[in-house]
């Protein structure tokens, strides 16, 4: 291939068939060349042997004198398409014309290769074509109404000596440019133009021939954009030496102008305003010049925007072409006149505003007797307000009972007065506001208590909600035209300004109800004037001096101001000392007394002694508390916490005001023994799986006790971390009458406690784990004999703790593993063994041929 490369000169494969006074453009392209990219070329014209020079792309003096005039003229040029290819023009080619046309291209390649000149034969014959319309020359016009039908004809003959094809187009033109309409091509083909397909494939365009060499043009259902200017396009084909189809020549005649009539569909009322109760009344008019028989197809739409689809719009009511109406109650349609319609809405409601429009269809008869729809139009919509007739009425608002103190009941009366335009389709429903009055000029929000529908269905607020359903809120209706509010019990958030809201509702025939107005009320302050509760409460102790074991006594005297018909409820509490470790918050709700005298007894956890504290109400305002066989542990500051309760609403009590006693104080004076608790261990750091043992050792300072008086309750505890940063956990305890318990445990190591001597306490860990380790301490609460026999309790004593330390016994811990790895190590080396023996001796043996060797004795030389 690249030897055999080299520049190409192509022309088109002649000949070439031309007609005569036509324009004629003859290419001539040049490939794989070398050099600059544009290109020069040279045309010359033969007639029978030598070529005369036309025109040159780059030499001005190229052109031989007989063709300088054309050239000139412009008749003769050369127009470039690109850099390698350009067209040979000539305009009006005639009969002399006819010859060798020879492109050649001047050499800008290194080498000479290829061919460097084409040439073409260019044919010109006669102008055969002729192009006629139906009558005469000049063009006809026709007027016609929208939905019609028409048909053009033209004619086109050719004489052409050579075998040539005809395509002919027809062409409208509505304004500056032509529009093909539908062709039959030189190929026989039908072809419809942009926008006529789906009018050709349903038949209301067609292209007939007919004879004497005549075409039709017939259009149905012909619309306004059927209007304009129709010509008949004709050009003559011819096929070419290469096999493709070729445009020699083309001529048009103007066949008729054409005029479509519009038929408007047209509301005669722009934007309507009606008052309701009153009648709608619409028009629609046809607007069309058709003379014929026609028949009219009415319908009525309703749309609530004017935006909507026809196919969103709701059907009033339709006349047929045969003038047969649709049912309906309060809608009619009347013909007027044989294009008026009128729509007649009577009893017109507020739900009828909105958008109106109709649509119109004409209908023109057949031959065979049924009809045809030609044109269908729709108006555009038309608005119609419908005003609501609105009642004239007064709202007045007041308060037949007001509240002189709390909890007192409040009424307010809201009354329809000067009721004026009111039908019997109108209701009234009422609504009910509270805002809150703030000193100043601060505006709050109202809030709704509770309102009415138009059926008078009872719709609580959130304010109101919960009131009204307990029934402290109560809502009526008195008479007609008054609404009542009655609050039973008032109270002091109650305070503030009242209004009513009175809303019309209307009744439209479809027997919905719309509110239709709403009127405001002035307000209604509801306020009585306040003192602040006052609450005095002293206690006082019957028994100034007192020995443990003996009964403790005090009262609680309680006196109130500006409360209505109070009721108190009483609470004992008691400020421990700071050392009592039962307690460390210091203060300890002992029992409580409400409003209706009911006891209860709060956070006293004394189980021995669960009858030993009592409250009673001595008179209204006096209350006694007794404690008895009072222990040491009951020092402290002793105190009544009283609360009032005035009679609220339905029965209920609401609190008024809280009060507060003077403290009593308990405080005993004891000579007896001092306690001391510690705790030992002989070996605080074990192994894992060994025991510990950890000693609570009681001592005693002070007066002598015998073992028989003396008893301790024993409490183990262990704080796991070195810093005593976390919770203590109990473990197990130890009461005086030798009762154990021991908490949960999550580990498999297990606790034993024991009472080793009356004043030493053992608790064992048996088979140590590392979650064992920590700081462990006892806890040891005496309790000591009196005199008289009664035991009491002594502080708490909490002994300084020991940090036990678990230690993992190493040996112990890798003796099995290691001995299971040495039996698994061993056993796994003797299967290997027998393995491979088994492999050599019966898998892997291979037979050895050895050759055989003959048993001879030596024989001697000389018998050899």
């Amino acid at each position: 291939l690249a030897f055999c490369r080299g520049r190409i000169v192509r022309v088109p494969k002649g000949p070439l068939i031309r007609v005569v006074g036509t324009e004629v453009a003859i290419p001539c392209s040049v490939s794989d060349y070398d050099g600059p990219s544009e290109q020069n070329f040279d045309w010359e014209f033969s007639r029978e042997a030598d070529f005369v020079r036309i025109v040159s792309t780059w030499d001005s003096t190229f052109t031989s004198e007989e063709y300088q005039k054309r050239v000139g003229r412009g008749d003769i040029k050369l127009r470039r398409s690109s850099n390698d290819a350009v067209e040979l023009v000539i305009r009006n080619i005639q009969p002399a014309d006819q010859g060798r046309y020879k492109c050649s291209t001047p050499s800008t390649d290194a080498t000479v290769q290829g061919n460097y000149d084409a040439e073409v034969q260019v044919k010109v014959i006669s102008d055969g074509l002729s192009v006629s319309g139906s009558k005469a020359r000049s063009s006809t016009s026709l007027r016609l109404s929208e939905g019609d039908s028409f048909k053009l004809r033209c004619s086109a003959t050719t004489t052409s000596p050579e075998h040539t094809h005809l395509h002919v187009t027809w062409q409208v033109k509505s304004g500056s440019s032509w529009r093909d309409i539908l062709s039959l091509t030189h190929e026989g083909k039908f072809q419809p133009g942009p926008g006529y397909e789906e009018r050709y494939r349903s038949g209301d365009i067609r292209l007939d021939t007919g004879a004497n060499d005549t075409y039709r043009l017939s259009v149905s259902q012909a619309s306004s954009a059927d209007g304009g200017a129709y010509r008949c396009l004709v050009s003559e084909w011819v096929r070419g030496a290469d096999g493709s189809w070729q445009k020699i020549q083309e001529k048009g005649v103007e066949i008729a102008t054409v005029s479509i009539q519009r038929t408007d569909v047209v509301i005669s009322t722009s934007n309507v305003s009606v008052t309701e109760r009153d009648s709608l009344d619409l028009t629609c008019n046809i607007t069309t010049d058709r003379s014929g028989i026609f028949q009219a197809e009415v319908m009525w739409y309703f749309s609530a925007s004017p935006d909507d689809a026809l196919s969103d719009a709701q059907l009033l009511l339709s006349m047929d072409h045969d003038s047969v109406v649709s049912d309906s109650t309060l809608i009619s349609l009347s013909h007027v006149d044989r294009n008026s319609y009128r729509l007649l809405v009577r009893d017109v409601d507020v739900e009828d505003s909105g958008y109106y429009f109709c649509e119109a269809a004409i209908w023109v008869p057949l031959l065979n007797g049924s009809w045809h729809k030609v044109v269908e139009r729709t108006s555009a919509p038309v608005s119609v307000v419908v005003t609501a007739l609105e009642p004239d009425y007064d709202v007045f608002l007041n308060a037949s009972k007001t509240p002189k103190f709390s909890d007192d009941p409040t009424e307010l009366n809201c009354r329809i007065t000067n009721v004026q335009d009111t039908e019997a389709n109108i209701r009234f429903a009422v609504s009910w506001y509270y805002r809150q009055r703030l000193p100043g000029d601060d505006a709050v929000a109202e809030e709704l208590l509770a309102s009415m529908d138009a059926d008078w269905t009872l719709l609580p607020g959130d304010r109101g909600r919960e009131r009204i359903q307990n029934g402290e809120i109560i809502l009526s209706k008195k008479a007609a035209d008054t609404f009542s509010l009655r609050i039973q019990w008032t109270s002091e958030s109650d305070r503030g300004d009242y209004f009513c809201v009175v809303s019309a509702w209307s009744r439209h025939r479809n027997n919905s109800w719309v509110k239709s107005k709403d009127v405001t009320s002035a307000s209604v302050n509801i306020f009585w004037a306040t003192q602040d509760y006052t609450l005095t409460v002293e206690a006082v102790k019957l028994k100034p001096f007192f020995v443990a074991g003996h009964t403790f006594e005090m009262t609680c005297k309680v006196s109130s101001k500006n409360i209505k018909t109070p009721r108190y409820s009483v609470l004992i509490t008691a400020e421990k000392p700071l050392t009592d470790q039962s307690n460390p918050n210091g203060t300890t709700r002992i029992i409580s007394l409400n409003q209706d005298s009911v006891v209860r007894l709060e956070d006293w956890t004394d189980q021995t002694r669960v009858d030993g504290v009592v409250l009673e109400k001595v008179q209204e305002n006096e209350f006694r508390y007794r404690m008895y066989q009072t222990q040491i542990s009951d020092a402290g500051l002793y105190r009544c916490v009283v609360t009032a309760w005035s009679p609220g609403g339905g029965g209920m009590w609401r609190e008024a005001v809280n009060g507060l006693s003077n403290p009593i104080q308990i405080d005993f004076q004891t000579s007896g023994p001092v306690f001391n608790v510690s705790v030992h261990s002989d070996s605080p750091t074990i192994y894992q799986g060994e025991v510990a043992d950890l000693l609570c050792i009681v001592t005693t300072e002070g007066m002598p006790l015998e073992p028989d008086d003396m008893s301790f309750d024993v409490s183990w505890f262990a704080v796991r971390s070195f810093a005593l940063d976390r919770e203590p956990i109990l473990l197990a305890s130890l009461d005086r009458r030798g009762i154990v318990t021991q908490s949960r445990r999550n580990g498999s190591s297990d606790l034993s406690l024991e009472r080793i001597s009356p004043l030493e306490f053992r608790l064992r860990v048996h088979g140590c784990e590392d979650h064992d380790f920590g700081n462990h301490y006892c806890l040891v609460t005496p309790w000591v004999r009196s005199a008289t026999g009664v035991w009491q309790r002594e502080p708490d004593i909490k002994a300084k703790p020991i940090f036990l330390s678990v230690k993992m016994d190493v040996l112990n811990a890798f003796k099995y593993p290691l001995l299971i790895g040495i039996g698994l190590a061993t056993a796994i080396g003797l299967l290997s063994c027998l393995i491979g023996y088994c492999s050599s001796r019966w898998c892997c043996k291979k037979e050895v041929q050895e050759t055989r060797r003959e048993r001879r004795r030596l024989m001697s030389m000389e018998m050899d």
